[in-house]
Parts: structure tokens; sequence; C-alpha cells
């Protein structure tokens, strides 16, 4: 199949590449095709953005990845427009040329994040759990709401839209964990706040092999939680991580400092939510990693872990 990625250059598509390259078509989105074909090999066809195209007859999937990264940098006004036009505008160009294409693609998968469910306490959330509108102030909540209004927008007969809600993505070398594991390596780790707050994870290969398994079924569409089925609390999470390094995690991390450093974007770390994967077990997706103990096992001490 000829396959498009927007964001095959980041710490998830890079791997989706990897995993699809030896028996698909791919087209690449980045704002750098030249170090985009140095990182992921010449053997793809790289576009530095959509505008030379005029519609998508030739792609059978569209799987798009792309935004800025919600937790780099602090969210000042400026940066909140970055985070949610980096998503809705590209989505939106994406949904115009589904739309402006006589024999569209036969399935557009987009990410989300399981931030558009709001912050909650210690309330297990699915598929079909309706944020309250005291989540419509949620910065989290209002970009990923009209992300996912934007990618709906093309839906039709002859294209499924697929949205995969995404929990913290665990990785050694991306994503929030690599960030965690210098502190926690010296000891210096341990739970956020009181440690009850819900964290809603997936190991990066069963996030892969989810993308993999909508590739391939014909009947799924609509909202799947990509998130492992037995999520934790924050103090369960700092302890297991700690004992996977041998370490202890006993210093706690003060919310009033987060929200200091951090300001706005401390809510990330401080509350959370508690998501199960409803409609993904449905399918019959099977979790490689359904715990979070054989998924730090696998990241940090198999040689095999990437």
């Amino acid at each position: 199949m000829n396959i498009l990625i927007t964001g095959a250059t980041g710490f998830i598509g890079t791997q989706l590449v990897h995993a699809l390259e030896n028996e698909h078509t791919l087209t690449l989105v980045s704002r750098h095709p030249g170090k985009a074909a140095k990182k992921l090999g010449v053997a793809h066809t790289y576009l530095n953005d959509l505008a030379s195209l005029e519609h998508l007859n030739e792609i059978d999937i569209v799987i798009n990845l792309a935004g800025e990264p919600i937790a780099n940098k602090r969210w000042s006004h400026q940066q909140k427009d970055r985070i949610c036009q980096s998503r809705w505008q590209l989505t939106q160009h994406i949904a115009t040329l589904i739309k402006q294409s006589a024999i569209p693609p036969q399935k557009l998968i987009n990410a989300s994040a399981i931030g558009f469910y709001g912050m909650h306490a210690e309330q297990a959330l699915d598929e079909d759990f309706l944020p309250p509108k005291k989540s419509a102030i949620e910065f989290p909540h209002i970009v990923c709401k009209e992300w996912e209004k934007t990618a709906n927008d093309c839906r039709s007969i002859q294209t499924q839209v697929i949205i995969l809600r995404i929990g913290l993505v665990l990785g050694r070398y991306g994503g929030a964990l690599s960030k965690m594991l210098p502190a926690f390596k010296l000891g210096l780790g341990g739970p956020i706040g009181d440690g009850k707050q819900g964290v809603s994870w997936i190991h990066q290969t069963d996030l892969i092999n989810l993308i993999l398994l909508m590739i391939k079924q014909t009947h799924c569409q609509g909202v799947f939680n990509a998130t492992a089925p037995h999520p934790v609390n924050q103090a369960e999470f700092a302890k297991t991580l700690a004992h996977t390094l041998h370490r202890p995690a006993f210093l706690p991390v003060p919310t009033l400092i987060l929200k200091l450093a951090l300001g706005e974007m401390s809510q990330l770390l401080t509350q959370g939510q508690f998501v199960l994967p409803t409609r993904t077990l449905t399918t019959g997706f099977q979790f490689q990693y359904p715990y979070l103990n054989a998924a730090f096992h696998q990241l940090l001490q198999s040689p095999n872990s990437a």
C-alpha cells in the first residue's frame, strides 16, 4: 500500500517508518526532507509540506502524527498557539486533500491524546466517557477536541477515520521516560504531589503494533484509546521505575514547585486520569506489555531494548 505519514521523524514516527518500510511504499512529510532522508533512508518519497499536492488519489492510508510537542516548553500564549496550529492546520489540509480526491484514501489514522478527557481524580475512563463542561477550559482538551473534529470532517463512505487517543508513551530513547531517567538513576526520583493522580501509559512497541493493526483492519473506525489496560497512580509509577533501576524513590516533588517552574503546563504532571482501552481490546488487539513492571523491565534491563 501507499502510505503517507506526517511526523515521520518524531519519536513514534521513526519507529513506525521502520516497521512499515519493507512492505509498503511510504511518502513522508518533514520540514527538513534532507535530514529526514539521512535519518530514515533514501528509499522513501519526501515532502517538506502538503502545498504541492492537489489530491491524495495515489495514497491508500494517511497516518497523521505531526504536532508541536505539548510538554517541551512552558505554555506561553505563543507556544499554545504553536501547539494548536501545528495540529489543526495540517489536519485541516489533509482533510481538504481527501475531500478533493476522486479516489480518496481508504482511511485516516489520526493521533490525539488522552488529554481529551480532561483531568480527573480516580475515576476510570474509556472511549465512551464524555468530558464534563469543566474540561472545556483545560488546554489539553481544547487542543484534542478541535484536532479530532477536524480529522472527522473527512469521514465518508470511502474514507474511514480512526482516532488514537495516546497516553504516556514509554521508550528508553525518547518521550517523557528518557527525561525522567537521569534523576531516577541518581536516586532523586519520587512521586509528584500526593501521588494519587492517574498515569495512563503505553509501551512504544504496543503503540506501533496498534497502528499496524489499524492499517490492516477493515472494520475499525472511530475512537480507540492507545493506553495499556492497567494504568497506575503516580506513586506506583515512580516506585516501579525506581525498583527497576534498583534505586530509591522517596523524594516527593511538591506540587507548588512544579507550578512555579512550569506554570499551567504543570497540570500534565500534577493531575491525571485513569484511561482504559475498552474499544481497543474489542478489536482483538493483545498488548505485549499490559503491566508497567514488565514494560520497564524490557526497556531498561533487556539487552534488546530500544
